[in-house]
């Protein structure tokens, strides 16, 4: 079944090659961090977690986010899902993959995963964020290919498969929930310390997540044969637009409980990412943009006529992407630092090799999206035609 990756069209290896250059460009300015430490990127001692975390945060919830197609085919049988069902899963894997390289890159020495492995601490939340990541990878690689095997073969998946599929979709739960706890966790910092953080994750994710299955979609119906259930979409994008309706739901109610409060902690964080603070405003222009962005996507998926029509839905998928991206991938972490408990405002902006090393990472999960997709659709076609 590999062999169906080393065979494709030439835009197809044109893509391949490009994704190869843009990690062979990471890993050099990754080689470079691991020689000179993590003083090359913006990281402070202020601001600890930037660009590295704040992608793994984001990325968990794409992972987690498989969960909105596998829970409605395998518990509630709704067989409009099952087409996109597989491909849920492998975006759900090159998801997580990507989380574990932002981990790796953001240690600075590698070696220091060890301590995780050969100490551990129950009582630590990063010790448990590591266990269900990894064994969310483990479900998802051999439900996903255990899964196609079958339908490659016209058979119904083994028992042992579906009580896997069961185990999963708790476990994708999990994977946000155990990571929103390393923010909602630390008293210190009065801009995450909150018991939304949770559900804010779990409602942006399933927002993020379900967007970029759908584009991805669209793109798999341009360049084969395979033409996705149309009707799987359309009920992806209803939980999309409910989703992204909380999400910004709940970030309304935190700016309600700042600034009736008047808790200084929370409320000078919000201050910076939409006004500024103190004369700093560096992630002003990116919030508002994710204001725009959500506003414009939750128009265009509320109304019917928009969310059916694939050019709008495309537009609205786009948008919303960007906006959880920006809000949750960005703003949300950054402002947890801002400021410090002394008060100081210490602003943060990443470096070039930092951005560089990060779109290395970007490209090597696409990478292993490309194959798994090319798989799936391979086989597809195959049993199809």
């Amino acid at each position: 079944m590999l062999d169906k990756a080393f065979k494709g069209s030439p835009k197809y290896w044109a893509w391949i090659i490009t994704l190869l250059c843009l990690i062979g460009i990471g890993f050099g300015c990754y080689l470079m961090q691991l020689n000179e430490g993590l003083g090359i990127t913006g990281l402070s001692r202020d601001v600890s977690w930037g660009l590295y975390i704040a992608q793994l945060t984001f990325l968990v919830g794409i992972a987690a986010s498989a969960v909105t197609v596998v829970l409605p085919y395998y518990l509630h049988n709704n067989k409009s899902f099952g087409p996109i069902t597989i491909f849920g899963e492998f975006l759900a894997i090159a998801a997580v993959l990507m989380c574990l390289l932002f981990v790796i890159v953001d240690l600075g020495k590698p070696a220091r995963l060890f301590n995780v492995v050969f100490h551990p601490t129950p009582n630590s939340i990063l010790f448990w964020d590591m266990v269900v990541l990894n064994g969310y990878l483990l479900l998802n690689l051999i439900i996903g290919w255990n899964v196609l095997e079958a339908e490659r073969g016209g058979v119904k998946p083994a028992p042992w498969v579906k009580t896997l599929i069961y185990i999963s979709i708790p476990w994708a739960i999990s994977i946000h929930t155990v990571t929103a706890f390393l923010y909602a966790g630390l008293p210190g910092r009065g801009y995450w310390l909150t018991a939304l953080m949770g559900a804010r994750f779990l409602a942006s994710a399933f927002a993020s997540g379900p967007a970029l299955l759908i584009l991805l979609i669209f793109i798999i119906r341009k360049y084969s044969r395979d033409d996705v259930g149309k009707e799987g979409v359309q009920k992806l994008a209803v939980i999309m637009t409910y989703a992204l309706a909380i999400s910004l739901f709940f970030i309304g109610l935190e700016f309600f409980t700042a600034f009736y409060s008047q808790v200084p902690g929370h409320m000078e964080s919000l201050m910076y990412l939409f006004g500024g603070l103190d004369g700093y405003h560096g992630l002003v222009p990116f919030m508002w943009a994710f204001a725009v962005l959500a506003v414009l996507a939750l128009v265009l998926l509320l109304n019917p006529a928009t969310r059916n029509q694939e050019s709008t839905l495309k537009l609205a998928c786009g948008a919303t992407f960007l906006a959880m991206f920006l809000e949750k991938g960005l703003g949300l972490v950054i402002a947890g630092f801002i400021p410090n408990p002394m008060g100081v405002v210490s602003e943060y902006f990443p470096t070039v090799p930092e951005v560089l090393i990060t779109v290395g990472i970007w490209a090597l999960g696409f990478l292993v999206l490309t194959v798994l997709y090319k798989l799936a659709v391979g086989v597809k076609e195959e049993v199809e035609f």
